[in-house]
C-alpha cells in the first residue's frame, strides 16, 4: 500500500514590505511522503515571496515535468517556474525554454557545493537563484503544526515568521551576487 501525503492548513497573514503587498492567505499543502518538513516550508515561502504573482502549487514531487510552484497567464502559458532545492541544470535549462521567469530557493547544507560547482553555468541561464540559511529552515520546520495560524512579514531579504509555537526569522541571499573566482 503507498503512503498518502500529509495534509498541512496554514491561515497566513501576509506582509511583503518590498513587493507593497498586503493579503490573507488560506493554503492547504500536501506533504509528500518522501518530503521533508524543510522542504515543504520552504515551498511556502517560495509562495509567500510570489503571492502578489497568484502562484499555484502544482504536483511537485509527484511529476517529473512540473515545478513546485508556478504563475500562469489566463491562457495557460507559464509565466513563472519556481523550483525548490538543487535542480540539476537539465531541469532548469528546461524551465528556462518553458517559462519568462525561473527562480530556484534552495536550503539545504548542500546548496554551497551545488552553486559552486554549476552555478557560473547556471547563470548563463538568465534564471534567478536564492538561499535561504539552512539551521533558520530547520528551526522553522521544528515549529510547524498540522493546522496553524502565521503571520508572515517581507522585507529586503528578511523573512519573520510569527507563530503560536514560536518566532523564527529567516534571511534570503540572492545567489547571482556572489562571485566566483
Amino acid at each position: 500500500m503507498a503512503l498518502k501525503s500529509t495534509i498541512y492548513k496554514f491561515a497566513i497573514d501576509l506582509s511583503n514590505i518590498s513587493e507593497s503587498y498586503y493579503t490573507s492567505l488560506d493554503l492547504t499543502i500536501a506533504c509528500h511522503p518522501s518530503e521533508k518538513a524543510e522542504r515543504m516550508m520552504v515551498r511556502l515561502l517560495a509562495y509567500c515571496l510570489n503571492a502578489h504573482s497568484n502562484p499555484e502549487f502544482t504536483r511537485g514531487l509527484s511529476s517529473t515535468d512540473e515545478p513546485d510552484l508556478w504563475c500562469k497567464t489566463l491562457d495557460g502559458q507559464i509565466e513563472h517556474w519556481v523550483e525548490v532545492g538543487e535542480p540539476a541544470f537539465d531541469r532548469v535549462k528546461k524551465a528556462t525554454q518553458l517559462s519568462r521567469d525561473v527562480s530556484v530557493y534552495c536550503f539545504n547544507r548542500k546548496s554551497d557545493v551545488w552553486w559552486h560547482q554549476g552555478g557560473a553555468e547556471f547563470l548563463q541561464l538568465g534564471a534567478q537563484y536564492y538561499r535561504f540559511n539552512n539551521d533558520e529552515v530547520l528551526a522553522l520546520a521544528s515549529k510547524i503544526t498540522r493546522t496553524q495560524q502565521l503571520s508572515i512579514s517581507i522585507d529586503a531579504g528578511l523573512i519573520y515568521v510569527a507563530m503560536e509555537t514560536g518566532n523564527c526569522e529567516l534571511s534570503l541571499h540572492s545567489l547571482v551576487d556572489e562571485s566566483f573566482s
